[in-house]
């Protein structure tokens, strides 16, 4: 073979993930699943760009420590269900084995895990409750956006405003698909983007998007039970909605937010 044919090295392989000392709030836990509050901030899974201080870093470190060792769950493999972006804030499903990641995910695909979230967005939606179904698919530009295009998935939201006052709403979201970025591209298209989406909105002093991952019900992977998860609207939101006047009503179920 010629000297002068290039030679191709593959990239090295990354470690796997390192546990890691974060401290993470668990809304529940038993042997088969986790539901972890996320704040605002932490990435879900690592990335070329996110190696550390992940939430899998963390659950890694949850599941080591002393009294799970005992336990034998040293050896257990978290593998995240339901990822959220890195400033949305609220619950995330983790699976405990790998039947059970299998299981969620043919529950979430046939619309059996239903998840509702809070949004703060610019604009009053008009009318005050409806659907957005549109077709979504990443941008051919830039592959870290979705858009609406007629190539993509077919995609559906349901929305209620909550409570609204002057230019902004506090908008209930139920994903009946689910989607990367689906919520903050749905409400953008409709000329409602979250408030902060510094992607398909405006950024303002915030500094991440209003939107929560609040309320999730599916049943149980192993026992077939009911679980509904909610997820307390977390301190920066909570000021947001007082500054912008979005504080409902008695009549609104989604307030006060649990504590």
């Amino acid at each position: 073979m010629s000297e002068n044919v290039p030679r191709f090295q593959s990239r090295p392989r990354r470690p796997p993930p390192e546990p890691e000392a974060i401290d993470i709030r668990v809304l529940y836990e038993d042997d088969a699943l986790m539901a972890i509050d996320k704040p605002p901030g932490m990435v879900v899974h690592p990335t070329y760009r996110n190696w550390s201080g992940t939430l899998l870093n963390a659950l890694l470190w949850h599941l080591r420590r002393p009294a799970d060792a005992r336990d034998g769950r040293a050896g257990v493999q978290p593998s995240i269900v339901t990822r959220l972006d890195k400033d949305t804030s609220g619950i995330v499903l983790v699976a405990l084995a790998p039947e059970v990641h299998a299981r969620m995910q043919r529950d979430s695909i046939a619309g059996l895990i239903r998840k509702e979230y809070l949004a703060i967005v610019d604009g009053v939606p008009s009318p005050g409750q409806g659907s957005i179904i549109l077709p979504l698919g990443r941008s051919p530009e830039d592959r870290r956006r979705v858009i609406v295009t007629p190539a993509g998935q077919q995609c559906h939201t349901t929305y209620e405003v909550v409570s609204s006052h002057a230019a902004h709403a506090l908008v209930r979201c139920q994903l009946v698909t689910g989607r990367t970025h689906q919520i903050r591209v749905h409400l953008a298209a409709q000329g409602w983007p979250v408030t902060g989406d510094r992607v398909y909105g405006d950024a303002n002093e915030v500094g991440r998007q209003a939107l929560h991952a609040w309320r999730v019900s599916l049943a149980h992977p192993i026992t077939g039970g009911p679980l509904h998860l909610e997820s307390p609207v977390p301190a920066d939101l909570q000021q947001l909605i007082s500054d912008l006047k979005l504080v409902p009503g008695e009549r609104a179920d989604a307030w006060p937010p649990s504590q």
